[in-house]
């Protein structure tokens, strides 16, 4: 039969067209050729086929055309664009400018307290002329109204000068001198000038070149005091990388930061007692060895999905702040996409829902039971059949990275987005944008460590500058303390 195979039927009855019924028994038909239902003319196929290639190629383009118009109106980055670097800001909506701020109507406000007599540093009084205005008459005392304010003394720099006195011993012949209180040795600034000088350039973030304008200091007497602080403070280095070891919950993070002209970074290593700025010229994985080792750790590392933190010897959190802005993207790239759409809108709020869960602070069993539940929605429309392979690549993440996603379920101390990190490096990029970074590599040391005492002294005292200043003042009696005992001594008081 030329090739032509052979396809067993089942008979039944039918009638023909004089309405005769007749009853087709069991036989034989040909089957159908490979090329049934395609139009076998070149020409025809050859269009086809030219159809199917200029649909694709609109496709791609309708893509790249959505991706640069999201460019032009968000920057280079996407949601990821810093603010200084966005094109166009939007305006405030007619709803946000209708927003009134303040109180709520009806709410009758606590307003300002009086000071106490026991808690004021100073009591003025003010005196009324005697003779009456109107009336010319002497007037009678009555009583006092008082007025509670807050006032400040002037801040401006004080030239002293030490007369040490000296007395010889008629015996030994040994010449004893006094010693200055409150100033290093060979110090030309006070250990109270130095401490306003760091407080004020590492946690305020002020210019260096403002401080000295201001205190009209000379600016290389102000760099070499800092430069011999961070040598003084250098051992604490260490005792803060063990204390962040230790850490139950652990976050990082890092930035651009340029030395001398060359591409570099800062690293941040946060937790909710320790603050460790280290300024490195790489970006690879051997700085996250530096700091929490090769040995395996307890606790977490809440960090984006920036490849060299898989290199912790802990298990990793991986932010959801990231990943909500990640799909805010792929439903924009795919704007024409009603699949992607649908599950971009589905997963952002499922990862606010997450972050909105740890934020309302929720008893431990309301906790446990949405955050369960959370957990297998999202799982579930990961697990959903899919066409388009962006959608697929993400369910695919969801359900390949669960190791590194959901701590935060079973440990509600494990906050699922990284905003410590966030949050504490941002005067870093702030004062990259003013500074433009280090001039030299000493600078990016002594950044470092006084960022680090600095920003860790923040969480863990009230007044961290005042801690720094007492440290130098007891290092000015006794230059043979240990200056990790002095700087934490009180903290577990």
């Amino acid at each position: 039969m030329g090739g032509v195979g052979w396809v067993l039927t089942k008979g039944r009855q039918r009638r023909n067209s004089q309405g005769v019924e007749r009853t087709m028994g069991m036989q034989y038909q040909p089957a159908k050729s490979h090329d049934y239902g395609i139009n076998a003319c070149p020409g025809c196929f050859e269009k086809q086929r030219k159809i199917d290639r200029l649909k694709e190629e609109n496709q791609q383009l309708r893509m790249k055309l959505s991706v640069q118009k999201r460019k032009d109106k968000e920057g280079f980055f996407g949601s990821s664009t810093p603010s200084a670097r966005v094109p166009v800001k939007a305006n405030a909506t007619e709803e946000q400018r209708l927003k009134r701020g303040g109180a709520k109507p009806g709410h009758k406000g606590s307003g300002r307290r009086k000071h106490r007599e026991e808690e004021v540093d100073c009591v003025r009084e003010v005196a009324v002329e005697a003779i009456c205005p109107e009336c010319h008459c002497v007037m009678k005392e009555k009583d006092y109204r008082e007025r509670s304010v807050l006032d400040i003394d002037p801040i401006r720099v004080l030239k002293v000068l030490y007369r040490l006195q000296r007395r010889l011993c008629p015996q030994c012949r040994q010449i004893r001198t006094a010693q200055a209180t409150e100033v290093l040795p060979r110090s030309m600034f006070s250990n109270q000038l130095i401490a306003e000088i760091v407080d004020s350039h590492y946690v305020q973030g002020m210019p260096l070149g403002r401080i000295c304008a201001r205190w009209q200091l000379n600016y290389g007497s102000v760099i070499e005091s800092l430069h011999r602080m961070a040598a003084i403070f250098a051992p604490v280095m260490k005792q803060l990388q063990a204390g962040y070891r230790q850490s139950l919950v652990r976050h990082a993070d890092e930035t651009g930061w340029r030395t001398d002209g060359q591409n570099g970074y800062c690293w941040l290593f946060a937790s909710d007692s320790v603050s460790l700025h280290l300024y490195r010229k790489t970006r690879s994985a051997k700085v996250v060895e530096e700091v929490l080792g090769k040995s395996a750790l307890p606790g977490y590392l809440v960090v984006d999905r920036y490849q060299s933190y898989s290199r912790a010897p802990c298990k990793v959190q991986y932010c959801y702040a990231h990943l909500m802005r990640d799909m805010k993207d792929l439903g924009q790239e795919f704007a024409d996409e009603k699949e992607v759409e649908a599950y971009s809108q589905e997963m952002v709020e499922r990862l606010a829902q997450a972050m909105r869960l740890q934020s309302s602070r929720p008893a431990d069993k309301e906790y446990y039971r949405e955050a369960a539940r959370i957990k297998e929605q999202i799982l579930e429309a990961s697990h959903k059949g899919s066409h388009h392979l962006a959608v697929k690549r993400w369910q695919d993440f969801f359900v390949e990275k669960a190791d590194h996603l959901y701590h935060w379920v079973d440990d509600r101390t494990v906050p699922c987005e990284n905003n410590r990190a966030e949050r504490e490096l941002r005067p870093t990029v702030i004062a990259r944008k003013v500074s433009h970074g280090s001039q030299a590599d000493e600078g990016a040391l002594t950044r470092e460590v006084l960022m680090s005492v600095m920003q860790t002294l923040k969480k863990r005292v009230a007044d961290p500058r005042q801690r720094f200043k007492s440290v130098l003042d007891q290092l000015a009696l006794n230059s043979q303390s240990t200056i990790e005992q002095l700087l934490f001594q009180m903290d577990s008081s």
